[in-house]
């Protein structure tokens, strides 16, 4: 803030400042532009006029006021702008201008900002994919490669399904996957105990869809297939038999169920959803899928414990 000094009837001079160059007015009061003559003498006279325009001003300012004293602010600030304007003829320099900085959000997170043009120094990861890869869906096909074959929709004691084919059939896998499970030796002993060795020979896949698909009362195990060995849909696994407790006759135990690991899991293995309308799409060529129904049983019912006393087949 600008304080006044106190009138004393004085004036100090002011410093003399180089001075711009201002336009004479007419009598109107209409503004009447100066022609600048060339050559020296234009040179001088051009000169000679803008300094008197300049002393005209400063003898205003220096010429003492008779008349009652005012507040100074309005004769400083006239002072400060008339003083200005004598000064350097060099334009004043643009201001500069800073642009917005990005702010965070939960959508767009906050970065430097880039000037328009120059080259950008994020680097581009080599190999990155420019879209996520839809994955092709998994082909099924039947459980048992055979022209004379037959099955039931329903099975005692839980959801499971016989398919009764000659003994040496092929059984093959019904979709892309990883063999879980391998039983090479028929441990069923009518003497009990009941349930754990129920399938005889038997194989078990974990498909890419994340079903297991469960065979047993096989007759053989086909060379190379082991636990942890990758399969493709209709790969040969083993054979149709009648080992365990299938009654000696010859047909394939075929369940569908989740994965549960961490134990001997006979009791969901063998089934939990009933597979007859999967069997009835991949028998004509179909597709159909059991992720959803098996996934939801799961959600439902997690991994139980084996039930007591059981004897049924599978």
């Amino acid at each position: 803030m600008l304080t006044a000094p106190p009138p004393t009837g004085r004036t100090t001079p002011h410093p003399q400042r180089p001075c711009r160059t201002a336009d004479r007015r007419g009598p109107a009061g209409h503004a009447r532009a100066e022609s600048r003559p060339t050559g020296s003498a234009g040179a001088a006279v051009g000169v000679t006029s803008t300094v008197a325009v300049c002393q005209d001003v400063r003898m205003s300012l220096l010429r003492p006021d008779r008349r009652p004293t005012r507040p100074a602010y309005p004769v400083l600030l006239l002072v400060a702008a008339l003083l200005g304007g004598c000064g350097t003829d060099r334009p004043a320099a643009p201001p500069v201008w800073d642009g917005p900085t990005a702010v965070a959000t939960g959508d767009q997170p906050s970065v430097p900002v880039t000037p328009t043009g120059a080259p950008s120094t994020t680097p581009t990861p080599a190999g990155s994919p420019s879209a996520t890869p839809v994955p092709t869906t998994l082909r099924r096909v039947f459980p048992v490669r055979a022209g004379n074959v037959d099955y039931h929709p329903t099975h005692s004691g839980y959801p499971g399904t016989d398919i009764f084919a000659d003994c040496g059939e092929p059984v093959v896998a019904v979709t892309d996957g990883t063999v879980l499970e391998v039983s090479r030796v028929d441990r069923f002993d009518k003497k009990g105990p009941l349930g754990p060795y129920n399938g005889g020979l038997s194989v078990s896949l974990l498909g890419d869809d994340g079903v297991r698909y469960y065979g047993s009362h096989l007759s053989a195990i086909s060379a190379g297939i082991d636990a942890g060995v990758r399969v493709t849909a209709g790969r040969q696994l083993g054979e149709v038999g009648r080992t365990g407790n299938a009654n000696n006759v010859c047909h394939l135990h075929f369940g569908l169920s989740p994965k549960c690991t961490g134990r001997d899991d006979w009791w969901i293995r063998r089934g939990v959803v009933w597979p007859a309308k999967y069997l009835d799409s991949w028998r004509g060529k179909g597709n159909r899928s059991p992720v959803a129904a098996v996934a939801a049983w799961e959600r439902e019912h997690g991994c139980p414990r084996a039930p007591r006393g059981s004897s049924a087949a599978g």
